[in-house]
């Protein structure tokens, strides 16, 4: 049985309710219930406080029975009214003349808020204690001597105030209690989801990508995991790759080496003339030039992989790049009867590094006469775009299909599904050496018609490397 840990993510998650519910409880017990007894004692004094000046203004005006409007004024607003007289000045006191409306009278006439309307001639109000009992006062005056004092009990007030008290520590416990149900199926549901997710990470990290994460909810998990997901799809792509470019290179290293074997068992062991053994010469350099080729492709992939790959970005004319790549290729072009040809567009300044291009303009010169019939044009172009400086290969041939074009810049990719002459590298490398010098390759292709083009910064765009 699965339980909630102290440092579960579930168990904070409950503990993290918990304090919310109480914090607002606590808030609505010692702010709010204050705010409400406030503002019942304020509502008190200020009826006591219209009652107190109503009537000395009645009284002001007319004191005939006057006994009859102090009792009519404390039946008719339910509190109690009292008639105080000023009886010396130094210092204050006050006597009880008259009072209607019952209520504790001991200490009334040395009532705070009567004297202190005696002694500033000013109405006033005020709370008093009296008998165990709070009462809401207003005082006003009468004339000189006299004033008049309404008391309203509080204890209707104080009442509300217990009973808004016991109904909140009561809701309060019943809401903790839910929340604590609440929380703890929610924080039990929730922590299962992140346990799937910690399995999934677990299979992922052992390289098991075939079980996919799935998590439909909308929320930051449901989020999570289908980036878990993503994550396994492209390691799942990675391990693919890894394992391919592995079988791949064995297969390119194994090609020369078994050729390389065979024909020095043929001359340790067989008594070959000159001629033979001089074109078997011939062959074991292709094999070690191609075996060096391939090394030194590895090389620059995993200097790629690795970050280390460093190129110098200075200042070169792909006019004269052109130029050295028309005079390398011409021999090889001539031995296939592929017509090559060069059309610049004059001096075209690139920030680049310039054996790095030419390495790129090999590869794209040589996939040209590699894939396409003996006759096929193939054309170097040099040019401007975009504020770019811009190096083309074109070529007439039958063009690259669209379910391939994609795939041409990816490692070992063959269209045909085979390793044939070529490690497979040139295109993945030239691609990536492009991004590196701030560049890029792109490729459109049609029967006919392919352009593989290479976009470097120009002098003007660029500043440093």
């Amino acid at each position: 049985m699965n339980r909630l840990r102290p440092q579960s993510v579930g168990a904070q998650l409950s503990l993290a309710l918990l304090l919310v519910v109480a914090g607002a409880l606590a808030f609505v017990y010692l702010i709010v219930i204050p705010s409400l007894e406030r503002r019942l004692v304020d509502d008190r004094r200020a009826e006591s406080a219209r009652v107190a000046s109503r009537l000395a203004t009645r009284l002001r005006n007319d004191s005939a029975f006057w006994q009859e409007k102090v009792t009519d004024a404390a039946v008719t607003s339910g509190t109690r009214v009292a008639v105080l007289q000023l009886i010396d000045e130094h210092p204050l006191a006050m006597s009880v003349i008259y009072t209607a409306g019952g209520g504790n009278l001991q200490g009334l006439d040395r009532d705070a808020v009567a004297l202190a309307a005696a002694r500033t001639l000013t109405p006033q109000r005020g709370t008093a204690d009296r008998g165990g009992a709070r009462y809401a006062e207003a005082a006003d005056l009468i004339g000189p001597d006299f004033v008049v004092l309404v008391s309203t009990s509080l204890q209707d007030a104080d009442h509300t105030v217990d009973l808004v008290k016991r109904r909140i520590l009561i809701a309060g416990a019943l809401a903790l209690v839910l929340v604590l149900l609440v929380g703890y199926i929610a924080a039990r549901m929730f922590a299962r989801r992140i346990r799937r997710l910690e399995r999934a990470a677990e299979r992922i990290a052992g390289g098991h990508f075939e079980e996919p994460v799935v998590d439909p909810a909308a929320d930051e998990l449901g989020e999570l995991a289908r980036a878990f997901d993503r994550m396994r799809e492209r390691l799942s792509k990675l391990e693919r790759a890894r394992r391919e470019f592995i079988a791949n290179a064995s297969h390119e290293l194994r090609t020369p080496l078994f050729s390389l074997a065979g024909h020095l068992e043929l001359l340790v062991e067989e008594d070959l003339d000159e001629a033979t053994r001089r074109e078997f010469l011939v062959g074991m350099r292709e094999q070690v030039d191609r075996l060096t080729k391939l090394a030194a492709e590895l090389l620059d992939l995993s200097r790629l992989d690795a970050g280390r790959l460093r190129v110098e970005r200075t200042r070169l004319d792909l006019g004269r790049v052109a130029d050295l790549l028309l005079e390398e290729f011409q021999p090889l072009a001539r031995g296939s009867d592929h017509p090559l040809v060069l059309a610049s567009d004059g001096r075209v300044a690139a920030l680049a590094d310039e054996q790095r291009v030419l390495q790129i303009g090999r590869a794209l010169i040589e996939n040209a006469l590699r894939h396409t019939p003996e006759g096929t044009p193939v054309r170097i172009e040099t040019g401007r775009r975009d504020g770019r400086a811009v190096l083309r290969v074109v070529d007439e041939g039958p063009g690259i299909a669209p379910e391939h074009a994609a795939h041409v810049f990816e490692r070992f990719y063959r269209a045909d599904g085979a390793l044939a002459s070529g490690s497979g590298l040139g295109l993945a490398i030239a691609s990536e050496l492009a991004q590196v010098m701030g560049g890029e390759i792109e490729l459109e292709s049609r029967p006919g018609h392919t352009v593989f083009t290479l976009l470097l910064p120009q002098e003007t765009t660029a500043s440093h490397g």
